[in-house]
Protein backbone atom coordinates (compact mmCIF):
# COMPACT_ATOMS: atom_id res chain seq x y z
CA UNK A 1 0.00 0.00 0.00
CA UNK A 2 1.32 3.31 -1.15
CA UNK A 3 2.17 5.44 2.07
CA UNK A 4 -0.60 8.08 0.86
CA UNK A 5 -3.21 5.25 1.07
CA UNK A 6 -1.91 3.94 4.53
CA UNK A 7 -2.04 7.90 5.97
CA UNK A 8 -5.85 8.35 4.81
CA UNK A 9 -6.55 4.74 5.98
CA UNK A 10 -4.86 5.59 9.19
CA UNK A 11 -6.92 9.11 9.57
CA UNK A 12 -10.18 7.24 8.53
CA UNK A 13 -9.85 4.43 11.11
CA UNK A 14 -8.94 6.34 13.84
CA UNK A 15 -11.60 8.54 15.49
CA UNK A 16 -9.27 10.89 17.50
CA UNK A 17 -5.32 10.85 16.02
CA UNK A 18 -2.07 12.84 16.69
CA UNK A 19 0.98 12.77 14.67
CA UNK A 20 3.44 13.33 16.77
CA UNK A 21 7.43 13.07 17.68
CA UNK A 22 7.74 10.23 19.76
CA UNK A 23 4.71 9.31 22.03
CA UNK A 24 2.17 10.91 24.62
CA UNK A 25 3.71 9.02 27.49
CA UNK A 26 7.38 10.06 25.90
CA UNK A 27 7.06 12.97 23.70
CA UNK A 28 10.60 14.01 21.65
CA UNK A 29 9.69 17.71 21.21
CA UNK A 30 8.01 20.30 23.52
CA UNK A 31 5.31 20.75 20.75
CA UNK A 32 4.73 17.33 20.87
CA UNK A 33 4.52 17.19 24.50
CA UNK A 34 2.17 20.15 25.13
CA UNK A 35 -0.41 18.95 22.59
CA UNK A 36 -0.44 15.57 23.89
CA UNK A 37 -0.59 16.77 27.89
CA UNK A 38 -3.72 18.45 26.49
CA UNK A 39 -5.29 15.75 24.54
CA UNK A 40 -4.64 13.38 27.44
CA UNK A 41 -6.41 16.29 29.98
CA UNK A 42 -9.80 15.63 27.73
CA UNK A 43 -9.54 12.03 29.43
CA UNK A 44 -10.79 9.95 26.27
CA UNK A 45 -8.86 7.39 24.36
CA UNK A 46 -7.24 8.40 21.21
CA UNK A 47 -4.67 6.92 18.82
CA UNK A 48 -1.29 8.74 17.65
CA UNK A 49 1.45 7.57 14.93
CA UNK A 50 5.11 8.61 16.11
CA UNK A 51 6.28 10.38 13.20
CA UNK A 52 10.03 9.89 14.10
CA UNK A 53 9.29 6.23 13.65
CA UNK A 54 7.58 6.84 10.91
CA UNK A 55 9.77 8.92 8.20
CA UNK A 56 7.38 8.34 5.04
CA UNK A 57 4.11 9.41 7.26
CA UNK A 58 6.78 12.19 7.99
CA UNK A 59 7.24 13.11 4.58
CA UNK A 60 4.46 13.08 3.32
CA UNK A 61 1.74 13.61 5.60
CA UNK A 62 1.85 17.77 5.28
CA UNK A 63 0.91 17.33 1.05
CA UNK A 64 -2.29 15.21 2.89
CA UNK A 65 -3.03 17.90 5.49
CA UNK A 66 -2.00 20.79 3.85
CA UNK A 67 -0.47 21.20 7.30
CA UNK A 68 3.50 22.11 7.58
CA UNK A 69 3.96 20.95 10.64
CA UNK A 70 3.84 18.77 13.62
CA UNK A 71 1.77 17.93 15.65
CA UNK A 72 -1.34 17.32 13.72
CA UNK A 73 -4.91 16.57 15.25
CA UNK A 74 -7.40 14.62 13.40
CA UNK A 75 -10.93 14.56 14.96
CA UNK A 76 -13.35 12.67 13.06
CA UNK A 77 -10.98 12.53 9.64
CA UNK A 78 -10.83 15.95 9.97
CA UNK A 79 -7.22 18.12 10.75
CA UNK A 80 -7.82 20.44 13.82
CA UNK A 81 -4.47 21.63 13.55
CA UNK A 82 -1.15 21.87 15.58
CA UNK A 83 0.17 22.64 18.76
CA UNK A 84 -1.35 26.55 19.32
CA UNK A 85 -4.79 25.57 17.79
CA UNK A 86 -4.67 22.20 20.16
CA UNK A 87 -3.65 24.83 22.99
CA UNK A 88 -6.02 27.37 22.58
CA UNK A 89 -9.20 25.13 21.76
CA UNK A 90 -8.06 23.43 25.39
CA UNK A 91 -7.73 26.51 26.65
CA UNK A 92 -11.02 27.51 26.32
CA UNK A 93 -12.83 24.44 26.70
CA UNK A 94 -13.60 23.89 22.89
CA UNK A 95 -10.81 20.97 22.50
CA UNK A 96 -12.43 18.89 25.35
CA UNK A 97 -16.23 19.95 24.11
CA UNK A 98 -14.69 18.39 20.58
CA UNK A 99 -13.31 15.46 22.15
CA UNK A 100 -16.29 14.18 24.14
CA UNK A 101 -18.63 14.75 20.95
CA UNK A 102 -16.46 12.51 18.81
CA UNK A 103 -16.54 9.60 21.30
CA UNK A 104 -19.86 10.09 22.66
CA UNK A 105 -20.71 9.74 18.84
CA UNK A 106 -18.63 6.24 18.37
CA UNK A 107 -21.10 3.80 16.98
CA UNK A 108 -21.31 0.23 19.75
CA UNK A 109 -19.27 -2.34 18.70
CA UNK A 110 -21.79 -5.31 18.05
Amino acid sequence: MEVHEIIKEQIASNQILIYMKGSPNSPQCGFSSQASQALMSCGEPFSYIDIIANPEIRANLPEISDWPTFPQLFVDGELVGGCDIILEMFESGELHELIREATSSQKPID
